[in-house]
């Protein structure tokens, strides 16, 4: 089996600063990540709404990432030898990201009705992430049924409540999900880790969790993203799971050649 890749989610939990996203990146790829996620959305493409008078908007015009940022995060990642990955909200900026050479994109839970926006991607990208959640079962069926690349896409379950309470994680939809496909995924908000280790065991080939270098820093996501420690945890039970999962067969093993040829009977003496 391959090994689960494991997502750190940095999101907007930067607030706009490069280098406090690099700090994140540098803090992911030890605890052994395989991408750095981000969100690429613009302000002036934003609907209005209540965010326009709750503050909300400042909020997102600070933590917007230029083209600029998004050219310096994704060298920064590749000298770290790690993937860049990003969210796209928005049809309008796919030939920004194409421009940038990306191979991989995620499709976040708001945009799984924009059918549009997730074929072109589906045209344009080697590998799509798609996380489904507040998406209705009919709504995911009809997605499974709209002529995409399946074999491309990794469809992640997810509850799309932040945080999530643990009675409403909902694994036995995972599992349903992974029986109609076969690349499965699971982006969590769980607060701690459980959530991911769960996933793993249950055989997820994707995880994603939200992940910053402190959980006082301003914004929503950073009060519920796993710290440095925690992410490590869940790579190290990736890796752990991942060997014990190594079909070696049926017969006896080499390490146990000793106990089978030197220790059988060794009770009975006549």
């Amino acid at each position: 089996m391959s090994k689960c890749k494991i997502i750190a989610e940095i999101g907007w939990n930067h607030m706009g600063s490069v280098e406090l996203a690099k700090k994140m990146i540098d803090a992911a790829v030890v605890s052994g990540v395989d991408f750095c996620k981000f969100q690429t959305w613009k302000v002036e493409n934003l609907k209005d709404g209540p965010w326009n008078n709750d503050g909300r908007i400042d909020i997102y015009k600070k933590a917007e990432l230029s083209e600029d940022k998004h050219v310096e995060l994704i060298e920064y990642c590749k000298l770290k030898k790690t993937k860049f990955l990003t969210s796209i909200f928005n049809i309008k900026d796919l030939d920004f990201l194409l421009r940038l050479g990306l191979k991989t994109i995620k499709i976040p839970s708001h945009e799984i009705y924009n059918l549009e926006l997730i074929k072109k991607c589906s045209e344009n990208f080697d590998q799509m992430f798609i996380s489904v959640g507040a998406c209705s079962w009919k709504e995911f069926e009809n997605l499974l049924n709209s002529n995409l690349d399946l074999n491309k896409i990794y469809f992640m379950h997810c509850v799309s409540s932040y945080p999530l309470e643990e009675m409403n994680v909902n694994f036995p939809k995972l599992i349903k999900i992974k029986n109609l496909h076969n690349k499965i995924g699971y982006s969590g908000h769980l607060h701690g880790i459980d959530d991911a280790i769960a996933a793993i065991s249950l055989g997820a080939m994707v995880v994603e969790k939200h992940f910053t270098i402190d959980n006082d820093l301003p914004g929503r996501d950073n009060k519920f993203a796993v710290l440095p420690e925690d992410m490590k945890k869940i790579c190290d039970y990736r890796d752990s799971f991942h060997n014990m999962n190594i079909d070696r067969g049926l017969n006896v093993q080499e390490c146990e050649s000793d106990i089978n040829k030197n220790y059988r009977g060794r009770w009975s003496k006549n």
